[in-house]
């Protein structure tokens, strides 16, 4: 099975993913990653990325959907969860005729409904054991001793600097901007599927499982 995840950023998509990979032996294909792990592969094509991203340009389309083919030629193990690609209506199209040109099928695309109120309140709190990386939240979880990590006993923790309204409000323009599209293409194809992305995470998980068992 194969799958997309749209979402937000801070809308869990990441550890949504990652419960997949644990419990349905799914493989995470994020572009991220892979393009790091091209460029210093010693390969043909990671010496082209390597070229390109040195330079400072933007990889292409066509080098990324390489990429992935690549993987896919591979073991996928219980499918693929596409991460950070598609993001534009070119990229979708792309991927599309990949797969046809593998065999292969996009079974479904997950959406992530979220309320943006409630997400920058979810993100802008958020912060970590800076020793063991145990995280926590202004609101919702604090650790038991004030100052002190409950995993580790550390007591240093740090923010992410974009993790403030300002960088969030720009992140989820952009977002929205470049998803949008994406959204009504895959809703014509009947690929698409709502779940609330602000729930608690095994309630999440459980919504996303009934999309992908239906």
């Amino acid at each position: 099975m194969n799958i997309i995840l749209l979402g937000p950023p801070g809308a869990g998509k990441g550890t949504q993913a990652k419960r997949l990979v644990e419990e349905r032996g799914m493989v995470q294909l994020s572009t991220g990653d892979m393009l790091r792990e091209a460029r210093t592969s010693g390969t043909a094509m990671g010496n082209k990325v390597a070229a390109i991203m040195d330079a400072g340009e933007l990889v292409t389309d066509a080098i990324v959907i390489g990429l992935i083919e690549e993987k896919l030629q591979g073991d996928i193990g219980g499918g693929v969860i596409f991460d950070g690609f598609p993001r534009t209506l070119a990229q979708a199209d792309a991927l599309s005729e990949m797969l046809t040109r593998n065999g292969q099928t996009l079974d479904a695309v997950v959406a992530m409904e979220v309320n943006d109120h409630e997400l920058i309140e979810r993100i802008t709190g958020r912060f970590t054991c800076a020793k063991c990386g145990a995280g926590y939240h202004d609101a919702f979880k604090l650790p038991a001793a004030e100052g002190v990590c409950d995993v580790c006993g550390g007591t240093e923790f740090t923010r992410r600097k974009d993790d403030n309204e300002e960088s969030l409000q720009t992140r989820l323009t952009e977002y929205y901007k470049k998803t949008s599209p994406l959204i009504g293409y895959y809703h014509a194809k009947g690929q698409l599927a709502w779940v609330k992305g602000l729930g608690s995470m095994d309630d999440v998980a459980g919504d996303i499982a009934k999309v992908l068992d239906a």
